[in-house]
């Protein structure tokens, strides 16, 4: 595994514009002796701190500073809001291409008014892709379906194949299976930097299934912990456990303080750095850098503690950014599995698929087992297939095909036919032009705007001046990730139903999530905290363990989002500053003979 960007993100992170894990955190250094010109790491971290501190401080002081808002009308108009955005953030502006970029590929988010808010994730292809190919291979006529109506059975590049394999055997002789996998595979590799001569891949349904992939086939027998990192509530990670637990595994998790849920550093690190009895892996200890739904990010060192103390890590990439593999010191820390997922069409088409890496060093240490693994193949009928794929049930997974490949960047009137693959991953592509460096600049500007907009919405006449929003997690940070956990309350302090929430941010064409917040660990000094919250509105809950969990509305600005985006979420939720904003909406739904919402 390898980080060609490495040198260019460290010699970025000198000067205080970038973000990278390895040197956004003091208690891990990074130090490279072989080579005499490598700069200070002392320096550059001192130099990343200051530029995170002047970047926390001017993002708090140069929009309306000393400012709260407690009437939605009274709001700066989107005009002025965007001035101060771009005097506050001047380096937005080196984004501009990205604002190009979703104007010709991804044009569909603005035309139809939506902001997608509820997922973060990476596409293989683009908008433009799909609608080309159904401009070329299908025609529109009143009796053809829009993209829209489309539904994952009829999209135009790949279909998913399950199969029930023995993962061991398939790591060790299973082969590239088909051309057409074959090159998704080598493709997706390139894209997050990992070398197939260190790591074996298959493709999984989801997210869960690769987590549940790896419960089934890890030896417990011998290797008795599962150790995970998450402040939230995960069905893949429930998938994980439940299986783990089954198999004999000793099950735990790291805890969250309250309320910047932060880990629990003295907790996790004695855990990871108990003695062991015998020279043996003492489980495995499931970690992902960044949280999906708080947006906390996590030191490397966590993964080095692990390694250094006898456990196997398993790297929770679904979250990261679309370049944040780029800043991986995963030359030095090299996880024994990592999982990430794709979509198909951004916006348009969230449904993709799972990919597991399994280091090869490890796999003759795993046990057999009947697990599903996923097998992509052209669609009937489809861009990359002019002829009926032939499978093979042999264990190479053998194929024979004719590929086609379609025209993307200008219509035409054709479709290349080619004997060899040719495909094009412009979701990837795009992403891939655009650097680590544009990509992490524009979602922390935006990102952070919006929490400082939201910390600045307060009710009216309240003596105790009463915030309209919670936020959950880190607040406004250099480092922190794109996704955002929150709640809105009222006046009278009482929350309002996240599901509530979600609902009328759906009506008003925002797409937003939500999620539970979970592990959470109160400091004697917040024992007023914890009594409020678990008493709060039905929204928080026990689980079945006694775990402590709170529901919540989330955010997750991609690196396609703009300020538009954001800007329309702030107004959105500035709507509950009205008292009666809940009724009024109740009112308006039932007058137009709509389902009336369920509160």
């Amino acid at each position: 595994m390898y980080s060609p960007c490495l040198k260019e993100v460290t010699q970025v992170c000198s000067n205080g514009c970038c973000s990278n894990p390895l040197l956004s955190f003091p208690d891990f250094t990074y130090t490279n002796t072989t080579k005499s010109n490598t700069k200070n790491p002392t320096t550059i971290s001192n130099n990343s701190t200051i530029c995170r501190k002047n970047f926390t401080t001017t993002t708090i002081t140069s929009f309306f500073p000393n400012t709260y808002f407690t009437d939605h009308e009274s709001l700066p108009s989107f005009k002025e809001s965007l001035t101060t955005f771009t005097q506050t953030y001047p380096k937005y502006s080196d984004t501009i291409r990205v604002d190009r970029i979703r104007g010709q590929e991804y044009y569909h988010l603005s035309l139809s008014n939506r902001i997608c808010l509820d997922y973060i994730g990476i596409g293989l292809f683009s908008h433009l892709q799909l609608q080309t190919f159904h401009t070329l291979v299908k025609p529109s006529s009143p009796s053809s379906p829009s993209s829209s109506e489309l539904n994952s059975d009829e999209f135009p590049f790949f279909s998913t194949i399950y199969r029930s394999v023995n993962l061991k055997s398939q790591l060790l002789h299973g082969g590239e299976g088909s051309e057409f996998e074959s090159s998704i595979r080598k493709r997706i590799m390139k894209f997050l930097n990992i070398s197939s001569n260190d790591y074996c891949m298959v493709f999984t349904s989801n997210k869960s299934s690769a987590f549940k992939i790896v419960s089934e086939s890890y030896p417990f027998v011998t290797s008795r912990k599962l150790l995970t990192v998450y402040d939230y509530k995960s069905e893949a990670v429930d998938t994980m456990v439940t299986s783990s637990e089954k198999r004999g595994a000793k099950v735990m998790s790291a805890d969250f303080k309250w309320p910047r849920m932060r880990i629990h550093s003295a907790r996790l690190k004695k855990i990871l750095e108990r003695k062991r009895k015998k020279k043996k892996h003492r489980g495995l200890f499931a970690f992902p850098l960044q949280s999906r739904m708080t947006g906390a990010s996590y030191s490397y060192q966590w993964m080095s503690i692990a390694q250094e103390n006898g456990w196997h890590v398993l790297l929770d990439a679904c979250a990261l950014g679309p370049k944040d593999m780029d800043s991986f010191g995963l030359s030095l820390i090299q996880p024994e599995f990592l999982i990430c997922s794709f979509y198909k069409v951004f916006g348009e088409n969230p449904t993709g698929f799972g990919c597991l890496f399994v280091k090869k060093s490890i796999v003759s240490s795993l046990e057999d087992s009947c697990v599903g693994i996923a097998t992509l193949v052209p669609a009937k009928n489809s861009s990359f297939q002019s002829q009926e794929e032939h499978y093979s049930s042999d264990k190479d997974l053998e194929y024979q095909q004719e590929q086609v490949k379609v025209n993307t960047p200008e219509p035409s009137n054709k479709i290349v036919v080619h004997e060899n693959l040719d495909i094009e991953y412009r979701g990837l592509d795009h992403v891939d032009s655009l650097g680590l460096i544009q990509i992490s600049t524009r979602t922390r500007c935006l990102i952070n705007w919006l929490i400082n907009a939201l910390k600045k919405l307060e009710h009216p006449n309240t003596e105790t001046k009463t915030p309209l929003v919670q936020i959950y997690g880190p607040r406004i940070r250099f480092d922190r990730g794109p996704a955002l956990a929150f709640n809105v309350y009222d006046w009278k302090g009482e929350k309002v139903d996240p599901s509530l929430v979600q609902k009328l941010s759906d009506r008003n064409n925002i797409s937003l999530g939500q999620g539970v917040l979970s592990h959470i660990w109160f400091a004697d000094k917040y024992a007023h905290d914890k009594e409020k919250v678990m008493t709060d509105g039905g929204s928080v809950k026990k689980s079945t363990k006694g775990i402590q969990e709170i529901t919540v509305v989330t955010a997750a600005v991609n690196f396609l989002a703009n300020f538009e985006d954001v800007y329309r979420l702030w107004a959105f939720v500035a709507r509950f500053l009205d008292a009666d904003y809940v009724e009024k909406e109740r009112w308006r739904y039932t007058a137009l003979n709509q389902k009336t919402i369920e509160v």
